[in-house]
């Protein structure tokens, strides 16, 4: 996988490590009323809707921002003012959810389990049960808190069950694992251009179930953040309410075009597989030891204990591996010192066997021996 440019590289949940063709395509300007963008905004929703599963009863809407703007988007569109939102959390990004339903001033519980204990769909179902004010569900696919890959689809079946709607927080999956509307039922599913899709990050996107998104004129919170008028806005006049990331959909486009090339979600998902396993097996032969047993790991990031040696320093070792051209990520967890390493991005074996030599190297520098966790 490797490109002929020197580029530390970005072993993280996003932004990532991008191809030099999607760099490339940011090197000229587009008029946002341009016949060429227009057709290659409409390119890239089509696309998504397909890798959804969703042709036919789903669209794509972009929205300018982080993930998180997708996300808030999705949340004060299809959460109607007088409805209720269970949350299913463990992680950070479950506890974001919460958070901006607090800000945005919308009624929601909380389901928690610890970050290495996936959401239990027979806790769900006994949850919704209990509360039938719950209006939505909204659930993380990957928890990149620990890199845990939650059932969503015995989820959506649940929530399906007990008559309530289902909102995803798919933004470190999707596009390398499967999360078909044919087989999982979801109003909204929110993702951004980076991460699984190796764009430039500066852009979110909700999939909507059609009809669901029908109903919700008038709900959202914010003007900026209003799916619903961006839908319509977009489908009247096929272009953005306000002025889009020119730049970002055109690195996105190409993006899109070398995912397909790649075999779309399950040849870029086969290949984050590939590094996940390549990147566990080296780490557990130096003496690391996992968060998260392998049924529960996700391919996408993967957390390690903290060793106990006194001599290893996260700070030095994270800054030893950056000046050898490797970035990884600290730990986020509140049950254990860790740090993480992700699989995604333009990476392949051996920039994954290139880490695990410079993190073998750089323990040997640092004079670290014991990698086993504390007890």
């Amino acid at each position: 996988m490797t490109d002929a440019i020197q580029e530390p590289w970005l072993l993280t949940p996003g932004p990532l490590t991008t191809s030099r063709s999607t760099k490339e395509a940011m090197l000229r300007d587009w008029g946002s009323r341009d016949t060429a963008f227009i057709a290659m905004n409409a390119r890239a929703r089509e696309r998504l809707v397909e890798l959804a599963g969703g042709t036919g009863t789903h669209v794509a809407v972009p929205m300018q921002g982080s993930g998180t703007f997708a996300v808030e988007a999705m949340i004060g569109t299809f959460v109607p003012k007088e409805g209720k939102l269970l949350i299913l959390v463990n992680g950070a990004y479950g506890k974001r959810m919460a958070r901006i339903c607090e800000v945005i001033g919308r009624s929601y519980a909380t389901l928690e389990t610890p970050e290495d204990v996936p959401c239990s769909p027979a806790t769900l179902a006994r949850a919704l049960k209990a509360d039938a004010d719950i209006t939505h569900v909204a659930a993380v696919h990957c928890e990149t808190t620990s890199g845990i890959l939650n059932p969503v689809k015995k989820i959506a079946e649940a929530t399906a069950i007990a008559g309530r709607r289902l909102l995803i927080d798919a933004m470190s999956a999707f596009g390398a694992i499967a999360c078909d509307a044919n087989e999982i039922r979801f109003d909204a599913l929110a993702a951004s251009s980076n991460k699984c899709l190796e764009g430039a990050p500066g852009m979110g996107f909700v999939i909507c179930r059609q009809t669901a998104l029908e109903r919700c004129a008038g709900n959202a919170h914010s003007l900026a953040l209003d799916l619903h008028d961006q839908w319509v806005n977009m489908e009247k006049t096929k272009q953005w309410r306000f002025t889009p990331p020119t730049h970002v959909i055109a690195a996105f486009d190409r993006a899109l075009a070398e995912h397909a090339a790649e075999g779309g979600v399950e040849g870029r998902g086969a290949r984050y597989r590939r590094n996940c396993q390549i990147l566990v097996d080296g780490m557990r032969a130096l003496g690391f030891k996992t968060l998260l047993p392998d049924e529960l790991q996700a391919p996408i990031i993967v957390t390690f204990h903290t060793p106990a040696d006194p001599r290893f320093d996260f700070a030095v070792f994270y800054e030893a591996l950056r000046r050898k051209g490797y970035v990884i990520y600290p730990g986020k967890l509140t049950v254990a010192d860790s740090f993480r390493i992700g699989c995604i991005g333009r990476l392949g074996g051996a920039e994954m066997r290139g880490a695990l030599a410079a993190i073998a190297e750089t323990l040997e520098e640092m004079g670290v021996r014991a990698l086993a966790p504390a007890a």
